[in-house]
This record gives C-alpha cells, structure tokens and sequence, in this order.
C-alpha cells in the first residue's frame, strides 16, 4: 500500500470525474484525468477551467492560483499513462465494467496502489472479488459537484484492508472533504436515507397528489437547499435510476425501492436532467 499519497489519476471525465480531478488538483496532488472519448476529455478541460474562472471570479483564488490548479491535471487517453498512488474510478455503474478497468490498470501499477470506486450503490465486495490484489479496492464515494460537496464516504468491501481503508480517510481530510467510514452495504448511508427522498415525492406526482414545481418549492422552503426533483435533474436522471435499481434488486425487490415509472420513462426519452438540457426542468 502506498504510504505516501502524491499522485491521483481519475478515471472517467465525466461531471462526476472531472469534479474530483479539480478537488484532487486543488488539494496539491499531481492529477491524472483519464477518459478514452476526446471529446468528453476536451469537455472537462473546458469544466474545469470554467469551474476556476468562477473561483477567481469570486475572489476565491488568485489567477495564478487558478493557473497553478490547473497545471496539475494532465489529460490522458491511453491507460498505460494511468500511473498513480491512488486510482479513482468514475465510470458507468456495472460491476464488469469496474472489475475490467481495474484489471486493466493493475497491469500498469505496483501492488501497492489503491483502487478506489466512486460507485454510489454497488457493492464493494462484489467488485473486489474479481480485482486483483483486492485487499487494495475500497469505495470513495463523492457527492455531485465532487469539487464542492463536502461528504465523502469512505465504504470497506469485506476484504479490503484497514490500512487502505484508513489512507483513503486521511486522504479525504487532505482534500478538505468529510469522510464518513462506513461498512459495504445496499446503497451504503447516504443512498440508502436518501432514496425515498426521491421515491416518495415522485410517487406524489404519480398519483395525482401534486405537482414536482410544488414538491420542490416546499422541500426549499423548509430547508432543504434542492428539492428532489431539481436535484435528480442535476444528479442525472440515468444515475438515479441506476441506484435505485441497484437497492431494489439488492434488497430482494423490496417495494419501498422499486424505482418510479415516472423516472424510467424520462430515462427511456434521453431526458436526464441538466446535461441533456431538459429533466423534470429545461435548461
């Protein structure tokens, strides 16, 4: 296990991907944003610098700060340039696809390299069955915008060690984040509360209770920074649905989680929120 953190490589440069690369970036760690599309590479090249424009803008950090950030993220597209203390991966939620990606980079990288899953449900053990060195893999789960949401779960699989598992948390607190250490289970903590967030309120519509303007406007008004259907809009419509997939099938299809038609129908029309530019919202 690497004792000493200094490089970060980030797989996947997707908004979730790109978010971490710049809080990797920011925190000082020589940063590695991997994707093999060119064009969502060149899309968060643009993310990022847009997202530090903002930071000098709002007299956050300096320009040369902002330039300083940026030089540390280098934009790679081969995974035999994917070398690093610490591995994150960002990619879609399939455990083959993680399990492929992680094989591929143990390859390249010594042993002592730690493989972190940003998954948001899936099971950690199951992924690190099939990795090799698995005492290595652990769940790192960032909240969207990763570059400014706070919590960080840090998830051990049954095998993973408590060293990495420790790293990982101490890693977390480099980054300025709040690591909570949790235990590998359906939807971890925050999924697991928050699912019905999104249930209830879409079973609301559902049924003719109310409007989602209305369900948003009350949660706001009580406290709550978004209501859930803005939030889905900015999760991303494909990634709700994913998770609350992943905790109905994990939990043997228990009604509470069955995900909403509402939702699977505006994933089957390509409408997943801020990034298509229509959700429950147009953008």
């Amino acid at each position: 296990m690497a004792t000493s953190i200094n490089s970060i490589c980030v797989i996947g440069a997707g908004t979730m991907g790109s978010g971490i690369a710049l809080a990797s970036a920011q925190s000082g760690f020589r940063t590695l944003l991997f994707d093999i599309n060119s064009e969502v590479l060149a899309k968060a090249k643009t993310s990022i610098q847009k997202n530090l424009k903002f930071l000098v803008d709002k007299q956050k950090i300096s320009a040369e700060e902002k330039e300083t950030v940026f030089s540390r993220i280098q934009f790679v597209a081969d995974t035999k340039d994917c070398l690093a203390d610490v591995i994150i991966e960002a990619i879609i939620e399939k455990v083959e696809a993680k399990v492929s990606i992680f094989n591929q980079l143990a390859e390249v990288n010594p042993a002592e390299t730690i493989f972190a899953t940003n998954t948001s449900s899936l099971s950690i053990s199951e992924i690190q069955s099939t990795v090799i060195h698995p005492r290595r893999v652990v769940g790192m789960h960032f909240f969207n915008p990763a570059n400014i949401m706070k919590l960080v779960e840090v998830v051990k699989g049954t095998q993973t060690s408590e060293a990495v598992a420790q790293t990982i948390y101490d890693l977390c607190l480099q980054m300025k984040k709040t690591p909570v250490m949790c235990k590998d289970a359906p939807g971890f903590i925050v999924n697991r509360v928050a699912r019905h967030y999104y249930l209830e309120a879409m079973k609301l519509v559902e049924t003719g209770v109310t409007t989602f303007e209305n369900v948003d406007e009350i949660m706001e008004a009580t406290g709550f920074k978004m209501g859930p259907f803005r939030l889905m809009d900015l999760i991303g419509m494909d990634i709700n649905l994913a998770v609350s997939q992943s905790l109905y099938d994990a939990c043997n299809k228990a009604e509470r989680f069955k995900p909403s038609p509402i939702q699977i129908d505006k994933v089957a029309k390509g409408e997943l929120g801020k990034k298509t530019g229509k959700g429950f919202y147009q953008y």
